[in-house]
């Protein structure tokens, strides 16, 4: 005797949990990715304009160091002294070679300021080194 009832299978119909949850994931990759994708622009720094000036390309894996008006050096907002910073950059370049750096200096920090970094740089083997410039307005 057969108890078992054979039940004709109805086809599934659309599934909305896979479709949520890929959703989701997807969500959360851009959201992520946005937020590593910005620029060090919340630092309260006044570019010098150029009249060559226009908006950044952004290299991948980009280091950029900021100089303030004060001569303070900002790295991913954390503020570094000159051996920080050298340490810093000595452990990028021998783990990257040829590593991009930006720097934006800010219109009203002396010049001695950026040219310890200029020589951190070099003391450190980086090479690639690009600067910030504000686009002008008009």
């Amino acid at each position: 005797m057969n108890f078992r009832t054979r039940a004709k299978s109805e086809p599934l119909g659309f599934q909305m949990t896979p479709m949520i949850d890929v959703v989701f994931l997807l969500l959360c990759f851009f959201v992520t990715s946005q937020i590593f994708a910005q620029w060090e622009a919340e630092i309260d720094i006044t570019l010098p304009t150029a009249k060559t000036g226009e908006a950044p390309r952004r290299l991948p894996g980009e280091i950029i160091i900021n100089i303030l008006s004060s001569g303070d050096v900002v790295v991913n907002g954390r503020t570094l002294d000159s051996d920080g910073l050298g340490s810093m950059l000595s452990r990028l370049a021998e783990l990257f070679p040829g590593q991009p750096v930006l720097i934006r200096a800010d219109k009203a920090t002396a010049y001695e300021h950026v040219i310890g970094v200029l020589d951190l740089c070099r003391q450190s083997d980086i090479w690639n080194i690009s600067f910030a410039t504000g686009v002008p307005e008009g």
